[in-house]
């Protein structure tokens, strides 16, 4: 038997094809990228204000050290990336779907 029914999204009451809820999320977050120096003079990118209960960090850390072949980790409610990758970083979160209004490089 077929089911005819579409999942429904227990937040918006949408069906699951046409829930917003991901992007509501992703506009209501304030993100800071900026760099740190660390021991040895080395800089770490580090990439907070991601609400960690609302996207998987450890998923997106890996996509973004991917994406700009480097280390890194994601710990304390924080993305730490090793080196100097601010602009790759926004661009990068804006394809994702983040607006770019509310990404703050500094």
């Amino acid at each position: 038997m077929i089911n005819l029914m579409a999942e429904i999204c227990p937040t918006c009451g949408l069906p699951k094809d046409l829930c917003v809820c991901q992007e509501i999320v992703k506009e209501e977050q304030r993100i800071k990228v900026r760099v740190e120096r660390r021991k040895w003079h080395k800089e770490v990118t580090v990439i907070e204000g991601i609400n960690e209960k609302e996207v998987n960090l450890h998923e997106l850390s890996t996509k973004l050290k991917n994406k700009c072949a480097c280390g890194g980790t994601a710990k304390n409610g924080r993305i730490e990336l090793q080196g100097d990758h601010k602009e790759d970083v926004k661009g990068f979160l804006v394809q994702l779907g983040f607006p770019d209004h509310n990404i703050d490089v500094q």
